[in-house]
């Protein structure tokens, strides 16, 4: 009875299996490269091909100028009419080998920069395409993070590929000069490169796997690297004297990796030179052979020469082959994520033969038996919600944190969709709209709005692109905002750097953001308007000016505002309380009051504080 093979032999047999699956992944590597750059790639390969071919050409004019010479000392045969051609040929060929050097330097260059843009541009957009809920999961976010990572890594393996290209024509044109004298000599070089070809390869696997492996670990010091230099952490750094704690954690997590690398390092060094001697002994094995013929007379002086030159060459270049070809297999695994990163689609998507939003909207927006749970959480955060809502109604969400008031204004902008249930806009699904159409029509400012290290003018032109030119809108959704006046006292006015990651920049408070943010809420012309936490970061007396245009602002506009502060609320025409998910009340501020009930409770105890 056969005896099962050992889990290390399964593991081993597994580890050259994904190898090889891995070679899958070049193909479409390269058509980005050919995407990114047609024009550069075809003169680099042309290049390439030509320089490869080059050292087996010297060294045929190098035996025939020899040959001349030879018969010309030993037997006073005169020396043929093309001689000197010879040696001009001989110039001109190392002349263009130089030339060509340099032309693949320059077309590695232009290759790379712009396969780098390409590649960068492409990972932007598709990331812009996928669904929210993909970047609230940190087993995605640790695989794009690779993805990014080898995006910049694989200019690389371009330069590999096209030195595969060159040793390949090299190796070929140097082992048919050989092949033609001794089959032999070749097979031997061949057989002494292979095994340093598959140990290194093996090393590439593991150090493949080493790094999937410190994926996580790598984003926690790159987080506690952040945690110890932004502006946000500053304050608390230093009052609670928190830097030795993070930099004693980054140290720890540093230390750790790093002697994970260093034994690997150690065993490729050891196992490696024993192998790779190996490919020393083929060289010196057939060069001692073919010293030898000359030696007892059965090679001439030329011959030797080309010879010893062809398998110097050839072994060299065997070496080099095997080398980038292994190099290339195994980045081919680093490009597994980057693949796999492309492969992901988005789950929101518009339906094949998608309609228009309507403009403007007639019978408002309908929930029906709405219930929604985030990947990966059994738990509903909203459950069979139903509600409608008016075409220029403003309703306010209210109820303690994580009841699902803002995941509920995410179902209505489509950056998730119900898990249960649906949403009706005018009767119809949303899910039947085409996405852009349906999201011009909302506008949105969320509590953790963006500030964007641009111009002011550019911050508030966010709202509304195709107006982020038009200085007239901008300013007259600053006016509006109130963060005109804002504005008007920064040094450059509207065409001020906001921010302080960029030198010229200016950072602005909380408050003076919020303004800015709510500018973009009025350059959009939105049918739908989703507030949360609109004010959260203004004084009283700056909530009071942006509320008192609060009805300016939702006019024409069906109008959703989440807050906690129930002096903003009460502005509503209905209030929805949100409790375990679900709807426990409704109505106007006045009735709920009245009523006694959750939302009167919630109510007492922020006006007690007042009092």
């Amino acid at each position: 009875m056969n005896a099962k093979p050992s889990d290390e032999a399964q593991q081993s047999l597994s580890k050259w299996q994904e190898r090889i699956q891995a070679l899958h992944n070049v193909p479409p590597l390269f058509r980005m490269v050919w995407e990114s750059a047609p024009k550069p790639v075809g003169a680099n390969v042309a290049c390439r091909i030509m320089a490869g071919l080059v050292p087996l050409a010297m060294l045929r004019v190098t035996q025939a100028v020899i040959d001349a010479l030879y018969g010309l000392k030993s037997h006073g045969t005169a020396l043929p009419g093309y001689f000197w051609w010879l040696i001009a040929l001989e110039f001109a060929l190392a002349g263009a080998a130089t030339v060509l050097a340099r032309v693949i330097d320059f077309c590695d260059s232009v290759i790379a920069d712009k396969f780098t843009r390409h590649i960068g541009t492409r990972i932007m957009e598709h990331a812009s395409s996928l669904d929210l809920t993909r970047f609230e999961d940190p087993v995605f976010c640790d695989k794009m993070e690779r993805a990014r990572l080898q995006a910049n890594d694989r200019v690389l393996t371009i330069q590999m590929a096209g030195r595969l290209i060159q040793e390949i024509m090299t190796t070929v044109s140097l082992a048919a000069g050989i092949l033609f004298y001794s089959p032999w000599l070749l097979v031997f070089l061949f057989a002494c490169v292979v095994p340093a070809f598959l140990g290194q390869t093996h090393f590439a696997f593991l150090g493949y796997s080493l790094t999937y492996d410190q994926s996580t670990k790598r984003r926690k010091m790159e987080y506690l690297r952040i945690l110890g230099g932004s502006k946000e952490s500053a304050k608390e750094l230093k009052l609670f004297r928190l830097a030795p704690f993070l930099v004693e954690r980054y140290k720890r997590i540093s230390d750790e990796l790093h002697g994970q690398n260093v034994d690997l390092a150690k065993r490729k060094l050891l196992y490696g030179s024993i192998l790779t001697s190996l490919g020393t002994l083929g060289y010196y094995g057939t060069y001692a052979y073919v010293v030898y013929g000359a030696v007892v007379g059965t090679l001439s002086l030329a011959k030797m020469i080309f010879l010893a030159g062809a398998i110097a060459g050839a072994s060299t270049n065997i070496q080099a082959l095997f080398s980038t070809f292994s190099g290339i297999a195994d980045q081919a695994l680093f490009m597994t994520d980057l693949l796999d990163f492309f492969a992901v689609k988005p789950r929101i998507a518009a339906r094949s033969g998608a309609i228009l939003a309507p403009r403007p909207i007639r019978r408002g927006i309908e929930f029906r038996n709405v219930s929604f749970s985030y990947p990966g959480n059994p738990k509903p955060v909203l459950r069979g919600i139903n509600l409608m809502i008016q075409p220029h109604e403003r309703i306010a969400l209210v109820g303690e944190n994580g009841q699902g008031k803002t995941t509920l204004a995410k179902l209505l902008t489509r950056l998730y969709d119900p898990t249960e249930g649906e949403i009706l806009l005018d009767g119809i699904d949303l899910r039947d709209y085409d996405l852009d159409s349906l999201w011009n029509e909302i506008g949105a400012i969320f509590q953790d709005f963006m500030r964007y290290d641009m111009t002011a003018a550019e911050n508030i032109g966010m709202g509304r692109i195709e107006a982020a030119s038009n200085i007239f809108q901008i300013r007259a959704a600053a006016m509006k905002s109130y963060a005109e006046n804002l504005i008007r006292k920064l040094p450059k006015g509207y065409d001020q750097l906001l921010g302080c990651r960029f030198e010229g920049g200016m950072e602005l408070s909380g408050g003076e953001w919020q303004k800015i943010a709510i500018a973009r809420a009025h350059l959009r012309d939105a049918q739908i308007l989703i507030l949360d936490e609109p004010t959260a970061a203004l004084d009283a007396r700056s909530e009071s000016e942006v509320f008192q245009h609060f009805t300016e602002l939702a006019q024409g506009k069906m109008t959703f505002l989440i807050s906690h502060r129930f002096s903003t609320v009460r502005m509503a025409d209905r209030i929805l309380v949100l409790e375990n998910g679900r709807i426990a009340e409704q109505g106007p501020h006045d009735r709920l009051v009245k009523s006694g009930g959750r939302y009167a409770e919630m109510f007492e105890l922020q006006a007690a504080g007042y009092r």
